[in-house]
Formats: C-alpha cells, structure tokens, sequence
C-alpha cells in the first residue's frame, strides 16, 4: 500500500496536501533510483501540527546522492544537509521546507522495506487497524511531547529501547 504515495490524493486534506507537495517537488521521479518510500506518521494519520515529511532512500553512494540532493533542493528554505551514525549505520539526512511542509530525506545503504522508519510504519499501521482505540492515545502522548515509537510502547506496555521493542513486538505478532 505503501510503496507509491497515490494513496495520499484520497486521503484527509493535510494527505492531500502532502500529496500535492511531493508531486510539485517531483522528489519521487527526480530520486527514483533510491527507491523513496514516505514513512512516518502522516502516512498512517497520526500525525500532529509540525510532523514532517519523511521520505527514506536507499543509499550506498553518499556523495553522489548529497551532490544530487543539493542540485534539486539545496535552494530550498532552511536547507540542511548532513551525514551521521544511527545504530552503526551511516546515513545521510537532508531537512527543507517546501509548501508548508518539512520534509526530511533519510537515506542508508539498505532497502527501504528493511530500514526501521518502514518497519515501524508497518507495525503502527497493523496495530491502528487491530487496536482503532490507539490512534486518539498515540496522538495525544505526542502532542504532549512524545515520539512515535515510545509512544506506541508505553501504550502497549513494552520497556527499553521503543524502537527496538516495536520490532520485536510486530515479529512476535507475525506483522513483519
């Protein structure tokens, strides 16, 4: 469902919002070779005033893809781009506001079903649809502060590191 954003057109007006954002931008054509898939919490509407836009790539060329980035955005408003470790995993990461929207672009040498935003997304979208109480609770932890992932983990009961017990949680679910 996730894999291309068409579903956004026919979603609520901040999708269709979104929709219309990512396709001006042209950022899923113009980066096609990375394989972008939007992740995050706008997908799944859970999303809150300030949420972003985040787009994942797979990366194995950093330079090459920041050279590209640059050459597309980098005219963007508050334009950012920089590499770091997550986990032990390099990646790259480029933030700039366009319509209205933050976007994030997030890239690391691993396919994108196999980067943690996807799974994430995939596990929170499961338990909304088994558990439709959750998305008013989750939403309102992260109006109080909260991410996404602990949010979800508090509400579940789950301790230590929420994005590692998310994963666990939807493996031992059969999610993922």
């Amino acid at each position: 469902m996730f894999d291309h954003i068409d579903y956004l057109q026919f979603g609520n007006s901040k999708q269709k919002s979104a929709y219309n954002a990512i396709r001006s931008l042209g950022i899923i054509d113009h980066l096609s070779e990375y394989h972008p898939i939007l992740c995050g919490t706008l997908p799944i509407e859970i999303d809150i005033d300030g949420s972003d836009l985040d787009l994942i790539f797979e990366v194995y060329q950093f330079s090459g893809f920041e050279e590209k980035v640059k050459t597309l955005y980098g005219d963007m408003e508050n334009f950012m781009i920089k590499r770091t470790l997550i986990r032990e995993v390099p990646v790259v990461k480029a933030n700039f506001i366009f319509e209205g929207f933050e976007f994030e672009l997030f890239g690391q040498p691993k396919p994108v079903k196999e980067q943690y935003a996807y799974l994430h997304m995939i596990i929170e979208y499961s338990l909304l649809k088994q558990f439709p109480h959750l998305k008013a609770e989750v939403m309102n932890l992260k109006k109080q502060g909260f991410k996404t992932e602990p949010a979800f983990c508090m509400l579940l009961g789950l301790e230590g590191d929420p994005y590692e017990q998310l994963l666990d949680y939807g493996t031992q679910l059969g999610i993922i």
